[in-house]
């Protein structure tokens, strides 16, 4: 075999280019004809000069030899053979693919017996399969590659679209590392008979691009689908705000700015991603802000465009609440269950009734309505979160009092600062550094005759009324549901929290943070990849949480990263090579998913090439 180098003319434009192939010499018909056996495309990229020793080298792979004088090739010639001599084998082989309808009875599989050299036994190209056909699984039920083919994008940007969003959920990270992922390690590329070894990093920037050019039109169509699958009722929405910092300025960033960082990330900018959701957990709206916007802003440019239902049930914590956005949701026909913002906390245990927690505490909740009967609160006490807090304003007031003591002590020193003023300064510094715990404290200086030095500095302590420090473990819901008792007000509420708790799988196991791009288009595409990778996570664990499988993604991401297709490579008593590639037994673990999701546990089949 040789690689040939061959004009080739544009029909369309005109240009003229070189395109690569290798091929073979073989005698059909009494002539030696020419017969291309791999296309190797227009980018190829080995020098001339070094194809004689890549094209020995693929001939020792594709016929298992064991060379006389072992060929000592750079690393960029020996992971180019080993790919090309791995298309060739498959292009070759003989499929028998897995029967996976399990209505018709198995047949038996015909018997190929062949007579090996068991010593000669190599294992190669290892490549993950299992989180991929988990995750084309959940591409499949909503129809999404015929959703991107129906927008008018073409194969090639479908292909890296759905690579970048399975490595999002496979290997999480940025598109730079999805794309040697994608080429090195996965075997998604098998599954959908797709080079992604060959695809450049482009591609990937380019779908990201696209996806997020459609990504109205894209969220809208999935969460229909998904309503479809699920029968979801769309009464119930949570608004949520998460921001992600960057690596880098990113100066050409418009919405790169710096503010209030969840990651406690002060020194980078920030971008941030605002999210409408069902009461299920799917995304039906997604919107990237600037990075210092202000969480009470956005509300209004989020659900405007929403076509929610009216009646439809708003949940939002207090960040968001604010009474303009609450006002707001009653002038456009919305009900609301919001996080109170109001600062002064009050409970009576004698009017509360006592429900339980599914961790089986108990939480009392106290209904009180509004005296225009508009509005209901619902005051409620939770003994785990009052020891919480507790311990939260025993550790501040420990701090402040410490500091106290220290700069009392430092008065009696000859060369501390001991002007009034500047000493307030520096209590109200105190102040604002402990969490407010401050303002449970009576401080008085006392000072010299002439009032011009500070001698002595006390305190007290004098608990305010209604805050964290005299009713702990206390918190406020505002409702204008004046139907509903306390129950059905907490249960919902408590079912949105639960809700936040898998939304935090979109920011911890998805690779939200951080992020690499500079350009806004690049950022709002990085961040829409991560919501949908989020939407098909979602779906999966909807369907294993109805067999009883409740997992965290990142766990069941770890159950199935073991199972890999491998290539067992023999040499046959002949003289020729056999080569069978399939995927390794799936573990009990991993045979219970498939099973929940009905796939099949051999993902891609079998193939077998001899030579």
């Amino acid at each position: 075999m040789y690689i040939r180098r061959t004009h080739t003319n544009n029909s369309a434009t005109g240009e003229r280019y070189y395109t690569y192939r290798l091929v073979t010499n073989q005698r059909i018909g009494g002539k030696p004809r020419q017969t291309t056996l791999l296309n190797l495309g227009r980018h190829f990229a080995i020098n001339q000069d070094q194809w004689p020793a890549l094209c020995a080298r693929i001939d020792e792979l594709i016929n298992h030899q064991s060379p006389l004088f072992p060929m000592d090739l750079p690393s960029p010639i020996e992971r180019e053979a080993q790919r090309i001599a791995a298309q060739l084998v498959a292009r070759q082989a003989d499929v028998q693919p897995i029967n996976t309808d399990t209505s018709k009875p198995k047949s038996a599989p015909p018997v190929d017996i062949q007579s090996v050299d068991v010593d000669s036994l190599e294992l190669t190209r290892p490549r993950s399969v299992a989180v991929e056909q988990v995750g084309l699984w959940a591409m499949q039920q909503l129809d999404f590659m015929a959703l991107l083919s129906d927008l008018g994008i073409n194969a090639t940007q479908i292909s890296a679209a759905v690579g970048s969003i399975i490595a999002r959920m496979a290997a999480p990270s940025s598109e730079l590392a999805s794309h040697r992922w994608l080429g090195t390690k996965s075997g998604l590329g098998e599954l959908l008979d797709v080079d992604y070894e060959t695809m450049p990093l482009m591609s990937l920037y380019r779908a990201s691009d696209v996806l997020w050019k459609h990504h109205t039109v894209i969220e809208q169509r999935l969460f229909e689908r998904v309503s479809d699958l699920f029968g979801l009722s769309t009464t119930v929405t949570l608004y949520d705000l998460t921001n992600t910092y960057f690596e880098g300025e990113a100066t050409m960033n418009g919405k790169a700015k710096r503010g209030r960082s969840k990651e406690k990330r002060k020194d980078c900018p920030l971008v941030t991603l605002g999210l409408v959701l069902d009461g299920s957990g799917f995304v039906r709206s997604s919107q990237t802000f600037a990075g210092n916007i202000a969480e009470a802003g956005t509300l209004e440019v989020m659900l405007k465009d929403l076509n929610a239902p009216k009646g439809a049930l708003v949940v939002m914590d207090a960040g968001i609440a604010t009474q303009a956005n609450i006002d707001w949701l009653i002038a456009g026909g919305y009900r609301y269950l919001v996080v109170s913002r109001e600062r002064s906390r009050q409970f009576d245990p004698e009017q509360a009734i006592g429900l339980t927690t599914a961790s089986g505490d108990t939480v009392h909740c106290q209904k009180v309505s509004s005296e225009d009967g508009k509005e209901v609160r619902l005051y409620c006490y939770s003994e785990a979160r009052s020891q919480k807090e507790h311990a939260m304003t025993k550790t501040f007031s420990t701090r402040f009092e410490t500091a106290l003591n220290n700069l009392a002590d430092g008065l009696q020193r000859p060369r501390t600062e001991k002007h009034p003023d500047k000493l307030w300064q520096r209590i109200g510094r105190l102040k604002e550094k402990h969490n407010g715990i401050g303002q449970h404290y009576h401080i008085d200086l006392q000072l010299d005759d002439i009032g011009e030095k500070a001698i002595g500095l006390t305190w007290s302590r004098q608990p305010v009324t209604g805050t964290m420090l005299t009713h702990p473990g206390v918190y406020c819901l505002r409702s204008n549901e004046t139907d509903w008792d306390a129950e059905k007000l907490w249960y919902t509420y408590i079912m949105l929290t639960d809700l936040e708790a898998v939304f935090r799988s979109l920011k911890s196991e998805l690779g939200f943070r951080p992020v690499y791009h500079h350009k806004e288009e690049r950022v709002d595409g990085h961040l829409f990849i991560t919501v949908l990778a989020y939407q098909f996570v979602q779906v999966i664990r909807r369907h294993l949480g109805n067999c009883e499988i409740n997992a965290s993604w990142s766990s069941i991401r770890q159950t199935l990263s073991g199972q890999c297709r491998v290539t067992a490579s023999f040499l046959r008593a002949d003289g020729g090579a056999i080569h069978i590639r399939k995927a390794t037994r799936a573990e009990p673990e991993q045979l219970l998913i498939y099973q929940a999701l009905n796939i099949n546990p051999a993902p891609g089949g079998i193939s077998k090439t001899m030579t």
